[in-house]
């Protein structure tokens, strides 16, 4: 019995543990993954994606405006108390100012047809027609745009998130080098070959590390929360970067850029479209001066009753008609005069907007090849840095198991190797940085 109750324990405990993993879901994400993630999930993609879609139906809308209307009518009706008229008095010979009350018509009328409009000529309607294209490509740029931002911040954290991870291996590895030598520390001082004091220093190092660790665990924590919003992940699921950051992420290609145009940029691409607009908005208003023409026709048959007997015979009547309506506005208060000179100065102001652009990118370009091509130098004296420190703290080490060496020596040789492996993923993490920065300065992004 114990035996059994003892497996069916570690049976409910199996599925339990199945239950809660399946509840979370586990994903091991490239860079190239993540942004695909967030091409599906971003809550601002998706909408960006959703407004072609609604431009698609406003264009269907405008569409619709060219395209015939037809529509069907029936009615009936039961005149409770037929109308009355008056006739004047001096028809049927009485006298002048008196009036004779009628009735016309009968009790029950009914009627049905169908009708159809078509709209020949209507200027703006021609120009909103022209205009669907550009506005389809608007939104597409729009979304475009988007998705480039969203994709820079993830480049920008996930580059973060993995410097991270490198340096908690800097960290551990540190941590483990500073038990090492508490450790032979401890040895040395119960033999006489080292004092107390030697012995505590190494224990506030290594106190001091494993705070650093715990706060660079807590900053990966809340980045990895960050970078799951941002991807549209649900927080509770748990993601792994599989990339991993190192000076092989840099590569000079981004700086062999030759006759760079500005329609690559998706913000210059999107301006265009917007002036594309407004030059559409000015034909429009223009071409509202012109007559609108349009044609109709309708056909229907109506009867009347003293008795509701429609079903059963009787005579039905039919009206039919043909109509050409053209509608030529003469004045309507400058109106339209406004909305021209109005789409004009619009116009300009895109058009000015374009120009600051240039300009703004051609600022943005040179800043970031600067920032790329200082950062990646920085990541070399660095690394420099760091390779001598190492080195140095490995001489130092040396001498104090030998005992030719002070604490002081090696602490500082310790703490000069922590701040030079700090400073080199710091240059690294900030060179990645400026990479983006470049990449999305010359729309390769």
């Amino acid at each position: 019995m114990k035996k059994l109750l003892f497996l069916l324990l570690v049976f409910a405990f199996v599925n339990l543990a199945k239950a809660q993993d399946s509840s979370n879901a586990v994903y091991a994400f490239s860079l190239d993954q993540c942004v695909e993630f967030a091409h599906k999930n971003n809550v601002q993609v998706k909408n960006a994606l959703l407004a072609i879609d609604v431009q698609n139906q406003t264009n269907r809308e405008i569409a619709g405006a060219a395209l015939p209307t037809i529509s069907t009518n029936l009615s009936g009706t039961d005149y409770t108390k037929i109308p009355t008229s008056l006739l004047p008095g001096q028809i049927f010979g009485g006298a002048p100012g008196t009036f004779i009350p009628v009735q016309f018509g009968t009790k029950f009328n009914a009627n049905y047809g169908a009708s159809i409009q078509q709209l020949l000529f209507d200027g703006q309607v021609f120009i909103a027609l022209q205009a669907r294209a550009t506005s389809m490509e608007m939104q597409r740029k729009n979304a475009a745009l988007t998705e480039e931002a969203i994709k820079a911040n993830i480049y920008k954290i996930y580059y973060q998130l993995s410097a991270s991870k490198t340096q908690l291996n800097i960290l551990d590895a540190n941590i483990n080098r500073i038990k090492s030598l508490a450790h032979d520390a401890q040895i040395m001082y119960k033999n006489g070959f080292a004092e107390k004091l030697d012995v505590d220093k190494l224990s506030v190092q290594l106190n001091n590390l494993e705070t650093e660790k715990l706060k660079a665990n807590n900053s990966v924590a809340i980045g990895y929360m960050g970078l799951k919003m941002l991807m549209g992940m649900p927080v509770k699921d748990s993601l792994v970067l599989t990339d991993v950051v190192n000076e092989t992420s840099l590569n000079n290609d981004v700086l062999t850029e030759n006759n760079f145009q500005y329609n690559v940029r998706k913000d210059f691409q999107y301006l265009g479209t917007i002036k594309k607009l407004n030059e559409y908005n000015i034909k429009r208003y223009q071409l509202s001066n012109l007559p609108t023409i349009a044609m109709s026709g309708s056909y229907s048959k109506n009867a009347q009753r003293s008795k509701f007997d429609f079903f059963e015979g009787g005579n039905w009547f039919t009206t039919s008609l043909i109509s050409l309506n053209v509608s030529l506005p003469i004045f309507n208060g400058f109106a339209t005069d406004a909305r021209i000179k109005r789409t004009k100065i619009e116009l300009k102001q895109t058009e000015n907007q374009i120009d600051a652009l240039k300009n703004s990118i051609d600022n943005e370009i040179t800043q970031a090849k600067l920032n790329y091509m200082s950062s990646v130098a920085t990541v070399q004296f660095q690394k420099k840095n760091m390779e001598l420190a190492e080195t140095v703290y490995g001489q130092t080490k040396k001498k104090f198991e030998a005992g030719t060496g002070s604490n002081t020596e090696i602490s500082a040789a310790q703490a000069d190797l922590v701040s030079a492996q700090n400073n080199y993923m710091n240059a690294l993490y900030s060179a990645l940085i400026a990479k983006v920065d470049l990449l999305k300065a010359t729309g390769k992004l």
